[in-house]
């Protein structure tokens, strides 16, 4: 994609320090990083949203991700715990839109953390959870 930095990445226009690289995905250092080892991997098929991946990129992005969390804990990187993190779409606070997984390595007390919103402790009814399950239901199938 012309302007895709992610995608100038894949084709080596724009450095990147690589972790791990096959002939679907390629896995590099996030340079603004939320924990030290913040590393994103990114399918070089381009797509900006997640259900536009093939499945085979769709299962070679984790299964990368995978091997990158196992790695981290390994590397002498401090990390206690791994997020594992796909914001999809803007609203999800997705900044560059081709897709990409964070792995980030995480540890008591790093002061990185999901915030929960203002109700998140109303749990909705059997009933609207049933409907709400029946209506995704309905567009996976369809």
């Amino acid at each position: 994609m012309g302007d895709c930095i992610f995608c100038k990445i894949i084709e080596g226009s724009i450095p990147a320090n690589k972790v791990y690289e096959d002939e679907f995905v390629l896995a590099f250092m996030d340079i603004q990083p939320i924990n030290k080892g913040h590393v994103l991997v990114i399918p070089k098929k381009h797509a900006a949203l997640v259900h536009e991946l093939d499945d085979d990129s769709a299962s070679k992005v984790f299964q990368a991700g995978r091997k990158i969390s196992a790695a981290l804990r390994k590397s002498g990187t401090k990390c206690e715990a791994v997020n594992l993190f796909i914001a999809d779409g803007k609203a999800a606070g997705q900044e560059v839109f081709h897709v990409h997984l964070h792995v980030i390595p995480r540890f008591e007390g790093d002061g990185f953390g999901l915030k929960f919103p203002d109700g998140y402790e109303s749990k909705p009814t059997g009933e609207e959870l049933a409907e709400m399950a029946g209506r995704i239901k309905d567009a996976v199938e369809g």
